[in-house]
């Protein structure tokens, strides 16, 4: 059975505990691509990971974008959101159809 991991700073992935998910606590941006690299050689289908983090290790990010598993998919952060995720949708819409469909903004 698959799994479902989150990764960020305490304080902002701390309730995805209490919901059964398993946490991974990171103070530091080498420590969230240690963390990615490990977990992601274990059984697990998801894992966020805070805006912040995703940000500052996209090329560690990037190696898995290939692959069928896992999927590593962008959360707001205790601070909000940094408008990554959104970002991410934006540039899969572009590369399947071609044009940006979802938010042209003229």
């Amino acid at each position: 059975m698959y799994k479902i991991g989150v990764i960020g700073d305490k304080q902002s992935i701390l309730g995805f505990k209490a919901v059964g998910l398993d946490v991974f606590d990171c103070i530091t941006k080498d420590d969230a691509r240690h963390t990615l690299r490990e977990i992601a050689k274990e059984d697990y289908a998801i894992i966020y990971i805070t805006e912040n983090f995703y940000a500052e290790i996209k090329d560690t990010v990037y190696e898995y974008n290939e692959k069928r598993l896992p999927a590593i998919i962008p959360i707001p952060g205790m601070h909000g959101t940094e408008g990554i995720g959104i970002q991410n949708i934006k540039k899969a819409v572009e590369k399947a159809v071609g044009a940006d469909i979802l938010f042209n903004n003229d």
